[in-house]
């Protein structure tokens, strides 16, 4: 990682067809104009920090196909099948 110091005014190159200026500084924060290439996307890290955790989390749920599996447990239980919780009948010809 390269660290400089630069003023309001002052400028850097990243390779030949980028430029980074400082137009102002104002206490902590720092005013920067960057000119590149159209194709050279510039984007502020803390937008691609929650793009990645956006798209992490949407991947962590459950398929459509899962989440209807676990309804369908649900529904089969609502129109008279046992449950698990609910105890088995006694077997024929053997009463208490």
């Amino acid at each position: 990682m390269l660290i400089l110091q630069r003023k309001a005014g002052e400028s850097l190159l990243i390779g030949e067809d980028i430029t980074v200026r400082v137009v102002s500084v104002d206490g902590t924060r720092v005013r920067l104009a960057i000119s590149a290439p159209e194709d050279v996307s510039i984007l502020r890290t803390e937008l691609v920090v929650a793009a990645t955790a956006n798209r992490d989390s949407a991947m962590e749920e459950a398929a459509p196909v899962e989440l209807l599996d676990l309804l369908g447990g649900v529904l089969d239980r609502r129109e008279g099948t046992p449950s698990q919780t609910q105890t088995p009948a006694a077997p024929e010809g053997k009463e208490d």
